[in-house]
């Protein structure tokens, strides 16, 4: 592929003409990613509307509006945005208890939360989430797209299981010969007449629901407009809000990271917003980014530009319209292939490797187990990632707490002590410093002494007003020195306000 395939992002530079319409090459690459993804979206597609207990069409709709809407608004290019299994999980309870109407409602008020969110900022939360977060989040993500292929291999026919083979052959093997044509494209089309010319009996698209035959209408959510009917879909789209959102910034991350471009996150918020209104008006289901598709329009079909995943949007709807029946013929055990072969690309195998093991610190190893072990459980890579986080800030925190070093040196006439506090002084490192001075056995004059320490919260000032108490308490004045300026200002403003009694 030549390098201006590979070159980013034409849009986010502000060009006027983007790549795929000076180079032929890079046109060829996104309308074939496009296809291929397309092709693989339909199934889960309409698995996600089995979860959330909708028409398949439901689920086909909200991936065609949230493609091609996020093409045009999106923050991050070649990302694929359609109806995911994690918002599906969010909203299937409001849609069994209160309707459809209700469900749509929430996906319009979810998308309203999101462009505020993302006009506040979230985005920039990003920066809290660690690299071995990261590494768990991409793993974690590599299993349960395994795991969701499982169903599909059990209690099957038994040429199931050749077809499988034969497609994962391809796609290892096709590369080979060229990559003009993406290996699973290949392999869809090549498994797909040979089923249907030899008349194999195996399970199909067409037998996960019917495709629908016309493009979707646009139209209000049928609800009465009251606040009652806000106070009940509120919860729902906060959650599926901040759920989406989530999933989308860390796949835009891990997108950013393979392509080596940078994308603006902030843009990506709000545009997931945008797609999401657009999607409840034409009565779709809402959704985020989804990483299995996104892994094969940029690792394995190597598109780089928004045409991509417009083009992904566009192909689903064609696909389902114009040749429902042919796609319906797809056997299931083809885009089982494809997903097992994202799955195994997608996993981080260098992050389990015995020699990373032994050099990565056991804090990190723990943080990146606990947040597979979470998303794994739950099936929610939202909590698996915000547990993830916390987890590393106590370790961070326990392993900070240690860095607050004392040392005391006495005057040589024995008029004073001056203890030198070392490290940085929070809540976690701050609590052990009030046991590290000799209040009885010091002399009257006790000099602290902080030019190689850095306070940083109200613990920090509580402690050293605690130090300065218990000296005052036996008649021995307290003298703290050496503070730099942002110490300085926290002290200054805390010292003596955070007792009842001063």
């Amino acid at each position: 592929m030549s390098s201006s395939a590979l070159s980013p992002a034409p849009w986010l530079r502000g060009s006027r003409r983007p790549a795929w319409l000076s180079d032929p090459k890079v046109l060829r690459t996104e309308v074939l990613a496009g296809l291929v993804v397309a092709l693989a979206l339909i199934p889960e597609a309409i698995s996600f509307s089995v979860i959330a207990g909708v028409d398949p069409a439901i689920g086909l709709f909200a991936s065609f509006t949230m493609a091609v809407t996020i093409a045009i608004v999106g923050g991050r290019p070649a990302m694929i945005s359609a109806a995911t299994g994690a918002v599906a999980l969010v909203i299937a309870p409001l849609n069994r208890e209160h309707g459809f109407g209700y469900l749509v409602a929430a996906v319009i008020l979810a998308g309203v939360f999101q462009i505020v969110l993302g006009a506040l900022g979230v985005a920039k939360l990003m920066r809290f989430v660690p690299r071995s977060v990261m590494v768990g989040f991409v793993n974690s993500l590599a299993i349960l797209i395994f795991m969701a292929q499982v169903p599909e291999m059990t209690d099957v026919p038994w040429p199931v299981y050749p077809l499988i083979a034969a497609g994962l052959a391809l796609m290892v093997l096709f590369p080979k010969v060229t990559r003009v044509i993406p290996a699973p494209l290949v392999s869809i089309v090549i498994l797909t007449v040979i089923t249907v010319a030899a008349g194999i009996a195996v399970p199909t698209v067409g037998d996960k629901g019917e495709l629908p035959s016309s493009l979707p209408v646009p139209g209000l959510p049928d609800v009465p407009f009251t606040l009652d009917t806000l106070t009940t879909i509120a919860p729902y789209a906060l959650a599926m809000a901040l759920v989406g959102l989530m999933e989308s910034l860390m796949t835009a991350k891990l997108v950013d990271d393979i392509t080596d471009t940078h994308s603006s996150k902030t843009r990506e918020s709000v545009g997931q917003g945008i797609a999401n209104i657009v999607t409840g008006f034409f009565g779709g289901m809402g959704g985020c980014a989804m990483i299995g598709q996104t892994m094969i329009n940029v690792r394995v079909s190597g598109a780089r530009t928004r045409l991509s995943t417009f083009l992904a949007g566009a192909f689903l709807m064609v696909l389902c319209v114009v040749f429902g029946p042919v796609v319906s013929d797809i056997p299931m055990a083809v885009l089982v292939a494809v997903m097992v072969m994202v799955s195994v690309g997608t996993f981080d195998w260098h992050s389990i490797a015995p020699k990373t093991l032994k050099r990565m610190p056991a804090g990190e190893i723990t943080v990146m187990l606990i947040t597979v072990a979470c998303v794994v459980a739950t099936h929610n890579l939202a909590i698996g990632v915000v547990v993830g986080s916390i987890t590393a800030m106590v370790v961070f925190a326990k392993r900070v707490a240690h860095l607050a070093e004392v040392t005391a040196v006495t005057e040589p006439d024995g008029s004073s002590v001056i203890y030198r506090v070392t490290g940085e002084l929070f809540f976690a490192s701050s609590n052990d410093l009030v046991g590290r001075f000799d209040y009885a056995g010091d002399p009257d004059e006790v000099v602290v002494d902080l030019s190689a320490a850095h306070i940083w919260d109200a613990s920090s000032v509580a402690a050293l007003d605690a130090i300065e108490t218990k000296y005052a308490q036996r008649g021995k004045t307290v003298r703290i020195t050496g503070l730099n300026e942002p110490s300085a200002r926290i002290h200054d403003t805390l010292s003596g306000e955070l007792t009842g009694h001063h």
